[in-house]
């Protein structure tokens, strides 16, 4: 019940804060600094924007350095882009074809964030270096909070 509490009141923050922003990068950096701010298991948070065909580019983040650039079929990432799917990780290291952007890295979640006419337009990424720290109550959040980066309604 307490990471629900938690993720209660940061999507009510981050609606407050986001009310009347049109731009999407300001979005996302609000959102990756309320979240770091207020989840302490997340290790690194962070968008990952389509670039190209196939491809995802670092978008706002939080946390030590990440992966420049991910082709879809790589990692957790490349995993949530190419399937559409939100992508809940326990151990990353039997995971097959992780990226060790953070070699200290346990555990991560990966949901879609979809634009206009249901288009993926990034994705957004969680890492903790704790194993198992995430699970539904942090997908049904993060989903939530993946619309509000483009300004979709909760």
């Amino acid at each position: 019940m307490e990471k629900e509490r938690i993720y209660r009141e940061a999507i009510e923050q981050i609606a407050a804060v986001l009310e009347g922003e049109p731009d999407p990068i300001a979005r996302m950096a609000t959102i990756c600094g309320i979240l770091k701010h207020r989840l302490s298991w997340v290790s690194w948070i962070g968008f990952y924007r389509i670039v190209g065909p196939q491809l995802l580019a670092i978008g706002p983040y939080q946390g030590p350095l990440g992966c420049l650039r991910i082709r879809f079929d790589q990692g957790v990432c490349g995993a949530a882009a190419r399937t559409l799917a939100p992508q809940v990780v326990a151990d990353v290291q039997s995971f097959p074809g992780h990226i060790a952007c953070d070699p200290a890295a346990r555990s991560e979640i990966v949901v879609p964030v979809f634009g206009e006419e249901e288009r993926l337009v990034a994705v957004l990424d969680l890492d903790s270096r704790l194993a198992g720290a995430f699970d539904e109550i942090d997908r049904r959040a993060l989903e939530e909070i993946a619309r509000m980066a483009v300004g979709a309604p909760r």
